[in-house]
């Protein structure tokens, strides 16, 4: 498909610089796909559409503060190294700004030598492998030097970090954050399983397909860079028997429902496992795994609002964001959000 078909008027005004003051008191959408009708709410209000039974899967993906600022040794050029993936014990896959430069055997100083980066492996648009060498514990470390990895839109770095995870985030790993879990604060949650709804945690860890804009002008010839997810013994067991239950599988962002599609497709039902996706849903996907959706509005030619068109319908989806653009919805990390649900 022609990535024009996923174009929308968005004034830059209307992608959320900040995160809300409360996290669950930004705007909610909820879209009723089946009847094609959507009502404003507050996003804690999205409790009166939750049902006893229902699951709802959140990603536990913890961000690391994998924005790294170094110079090359003999140049002393500075450069910027973004950690997007773990390959083995000190070894990341990075994304080097500039890399031009950075041929196998270039080191950079980060922290006066406290971390050196030193390339292993050179790969295409600006991707390398590196080696780090450090004294201590890496994640220390990278406490000590590292930035939140806000996404380029965001013009200013965030007082503190926390307001870049969720309440629930776990497992070290993204190079950004799972944005449409933002909204939950610990006290709705309570308020959610006291309602009977139940909560399972599925691991992505997002990497460079956050940060790759499409580039081609037909989606068939876009790859998804592939990233890691893990589906536990437990949450398949849960999974699995909402599924035959016929319980509703709710998807906290598009990290939740590409883990749960991609594992549901492979084997026709939820397999605890660790493993990559490169998954890349567009229109004319059938969903297998997930029922309801909730998910912040997304940019314009993104892929992100080419799955939520593959889930409401392309010209439904378009309607909705004319509409919420008209309404000053905010997009984006973070911005407002959506909750879809209908048959």
């Amino acid at each position: 498909m022609d990535i024009n078909l996923f174009d929308f008027y968005l004034p830059e005004e209307q992608i959320a610089q900040k995160p809300s003051p409360e996290r669950d008191h930004s705007k909610l959408l909820v879209i009723n796909k089946s009847e094609k009708t959507y009502k404003n709410h507050i996003f804690y209000e999205i409790l009166d559409y939750l049902k006893p039974g229902d699951v709802l899967v959140r990603n536990n993906t913890k961000v690391i503060p994998a924005r790294l600022i170094g110079v090359k040794e003999i140049t002393g050029a500075n450069c910027e190294t973004l950690l997007l993936k773990q390959l083995e014990g000190d070894v990341w896959e990075c994304l080097c700004k500039p890399a031009k430069s950075l041929k196998v055997g270039a080191r950079i100083n980060y922290g006066n030598g406290i971390l050196i980066g030193e390339v292993i492996k050179e790969k295409d648009e600006g991707l390398r492998d590196i080696k780090f060498i450090y004294k201590g514990i890496f994640m220390e470390v990278l406490d000590s030097l590292g930035k939140m990895p806000l996404p380029p839109y965001i013009k200013k770095q965030l007082c503190t970090n926390d307001r870049y995870q969720t309440v629930y985030a776990k497992y070290d790993g993204s190079a950004a954050a799972p944005t449409a879990g933002f909204h939950f604060t610990d006290e709705l949650f309570e308020k959610i399983k006291n309602k009977g709804v139940e909560i399972v945690d599925i691991t992505l860890h997002i990497g460079l397909g956050t940060f790759r804009p499409i580039k081609v002008q037909d989606t068939k010839d876009h790859v998804m860079h592939s990233e890691v997810y893990e589906i536990t013994e437990e949450a398949a067991n849960r999974l699995n028997q909402a599924k035959n239950e016929g319980r509703r599988i709710i998807a906290v962002g598009t990290t939740s429902i590409r883990t749960l599609e991609a594992n549901y497709s492979e084997f026709n039902k939820f397999l605890p496992i660790r493993k990559s996706t490169n998954i890349f849903i567009t229109p004319g996907y059938e969903f297998k795994a997930v029922d309801c959706v909730i998910t912040n509005f997304h940019l314009p030619k993104s892929t992100l609002i080419m799955l939520v068109s593959a889930f409401m319908g392309r010209e439904f989806t378009l309607e909705v964001y004319k509409y919420a653009v008209e309404n000053k919805y905010r997009f984006f990390s973070f911005g407002d959000a959506m909750f879809i649900y209908g048959k």
